[in-house]
């Protein structure tokens, strides 16, 4: 299945008019967001960890082969910062990389360096690896899935597959283990720390996400940002951030990519 950027017409609703400014494309990916905020006169920097993809050949385009965790050393400043986080579509259908199912291959999962999903599994206990499931999956029997990885220590997507007798288990213990390969959270939470010295006023931060954690986490982030910061007894110092318009994909969206059922755009501009 081609890339098709998720949310792609709510993000530019959200931004507005990004003629002449500075827009982070923080998840580049197949380059979808970056090539319409080009198209809209934008100033891109796109970062992405994922050493396979092509960045694109633009004036006013510059890519970073770095994790979105990083941007603070490489951005002075940005009028909008956006975010489309989770595995992309480029990289679920390349089978090699061994973030599916469906295809028989190493058991890799890396976005970028570090270890494997196999040597993860190899170097976690049974109740480190129980926890990955539960915390990261919300697998139900994480401690007899857990038991039966360890004591196989599978090296294939396919051998893995294999040790889920759960049908309806076999696409959470996936994530759990990608995003614990990964580090996805701890990922998010770093980039959007670096969110608030890097907006201009009136700056905007978007974030797509596809699952129940990272939208959990970005929705408590954006709380905290858009509270009034103080003792509730007393006069209290305004929010830095305002609340913008959350948005989910129309049916008319769904017909055309189906991959954008769970996502949520959740956004703030800064005051």
């Amino acid at each position: 299945m081609s890339h098709i950027p998720v949310l792609l017409d709510k993000v530019l609703e959200t931004l507005g008019d990004i003629s002449g400014k500075i827009v982070v494309d923080a998840t580049f990916g197949a380059g979808g967001y970056s090539r319409a905020f080009l198209e809209c006169g934008a100033k891109v920097i796109a970062f992405d960890r994922d050493p396979s993809v092509r960045p694109l050949s633009h004036d006013n385009f510059a890519f970073i082969n770095k994790p979105f965790s990083e941007m603070k050393s490489y951005v002075e400043h940005a009028d909008a910062i956006v975010f489309d986080f989770g595995v992309s579509s480029m990289q679920i259908d390349t089978p090699e990389r061994g973030f599916s199912w469906r295809f028989d291959a190493p058991l890799d999962m890396r976005m970028g360096g570090g270890r494997t999903a196999a040597e993860l599994i190899e170097k976690s206990s049974v109740e480190e690896l129980a926890k990955i499931l539960r915390d990261y999956g919300d697998v139900r029997k994480a401690i007899p899935i857990a038991r039966a990885i360890k004591s196989t220590l599978p090296q294939t997507t396919f051998a893995l597959q294999g040790l889920i007798y759960n049908p309806n288990d076999i696409a959470p213990v996936f994530q759990a283990l990608r995003i614990a390969v990964n580090d996805e959270l701890g990922e998010i939470r770093r980039a959007l720390d670096a969110v608030h010295g890097l907006l201009l006023p009136a700056g905007i931060c978007a974030c797509v996400t596809f699952h129940s954690l990272e939208d959990r986490l970005v929705k408590n982030i954006f709380r905290e940002w858009t509270t009034p910061a103080g003792d509730p007894r007393m006069p209290q110092q305004p929010a830095e951030f305002k609340l913008l318009p959350a948005f989910r994909p129309d049916e008319t969206e769904l017909e055309r990519n189906p991959r954008a059922r769970s996502s949520h755009l959740r956004a703030v501009r800064k005051m």
